[in-house]
């Protein structure tokens, strides 16, 4: 702390007083117990400068020590940033997720990120070793289950849709301010568990209708609701007798009824797209992946 301190009341730190700092932080920091260097990076935190190299260090280590300085700390350059996001763990990246003043570069790594992680978990969990014969024959026995329930009716093996996280209604709201549907459409299809198809096809009704269905079906705040159907539709923010028009919108649905739909859509969607990549419908992976007549079929089916 007392290092900290003295680095605290430099005005104007020069290149070798940061370089000096880092030096001397990293031996005091590892000769120091655990509560003690929690209080020095919570006092760093409020730094208006931070040397990269000790950034980066802190960063680094474990999350109950770097989130404080990951969530607060504004000195630490988005380049630094971007740079601690290759490779950190799920809880460093919501660490930044918590930062004010995102910049959508930002939130485009971030994103990023959370489908690498997704990705990532998926592809160790399907090539992870089994511990014995009896643990795979297990395993080969659950999927056969699971692929019997899927062409069940009414049976897609589909999860319940849950309410919207804080980081989805972060990048919903960020995305509709800027303008940037297709990035909104990427958070939405990741919100609801489905592909970009339906996201895409929700927010090309230009009623607004099927989008505030889908917010209400998800347990959005009726704020955050209001906003982005009044970026998204700008007939939607115009003012009426109660209130502009979004909210006479929202008034008239009820969560139940709108659960009830979405869900019906995501079923519909998942037998649509089952094996297919969960690619956006305008991409030029999903044009390549799906044959001419699926996408003609898709278009004329009414969500």
């Amino acid at each position: 702390m007392a290092t900290v301190s003295g680095f605290e009341s430099l005005a104007r730190p020069t290149r070798s007083d940061l370089k000096q700092f880092h030096e001397l932080f990293l031996a005091t920091y590892l000769a120091s117990s655990d509560e003690a260097r929690r209080q020095a990076v919570a006092a760093l935190s409020q730094c208006a400068t931070v040397p990269e190299a000790t950034a980066l260090f802190i960063a680094r280590q474990p999350i109950a020590i770097a989130a404080i300085f990951l969530t607060r700390s504004q000195a630490i350059s988005e380049a630094t940033l971007i740079a601690i996001l290759r490779g950190a763990s799920p809880a460093h990246v919501r660490a930044i997720e918590r930062r004010d003043n995102l910049s959508p570069k930002m939130v485009e790594s971030l994103v990023a990120q959370h489908q690498d992680h997704r990705s990532r978990g998926a592809f160790e969990s399907a090539d992870a070793p089994a511990a014995g014969g009896q643990q795979r024959e297990e395993a080969l026995r659950e999927e056969i289950k699971a692929l019997a329930r899927a062409l069940m009716p009414k049976q897609t093996g589909l999860a319940p849709l849950i309410p919207i996280t804080d980081i989805h209604l972060v990048l919903v709201v960020r995305f509709a301010r800027a303008g940037e549907t297709g990035m909104l459409s990427v958070a939405l299809a990741d919100a609801l568990g489905s592909s970009q198809w339906l996201s895409e096809r929700i927010l090309l009704d230009i009623s607004g209708q099927q989008l505030a269905t889908t917010l209400i079906a998800l347990a959005t705040p009726i704020s955050d609701c209001t906003f982005v159907l009044g970026r998204l539709y700008p007939h939607l923010a115009e003012a009426g007798a109660t209130g502009t028009r979004a909210a006479m919108l929202l008034a008239d649905l009820e969560q139940a009824s709108c659960l009830e739909r979405v869900e019906s859509w995501r079923r519909a969607d998942a037998y649509t797209h089952q094996g297919l990549p969960r690619a956006a419908a305008n991409t030029v992976a999903a044009e390549r992946d799906v044959d001419d007549s699926s996408v003609a079929g898709l278009r004329r089916t009414a969500i």
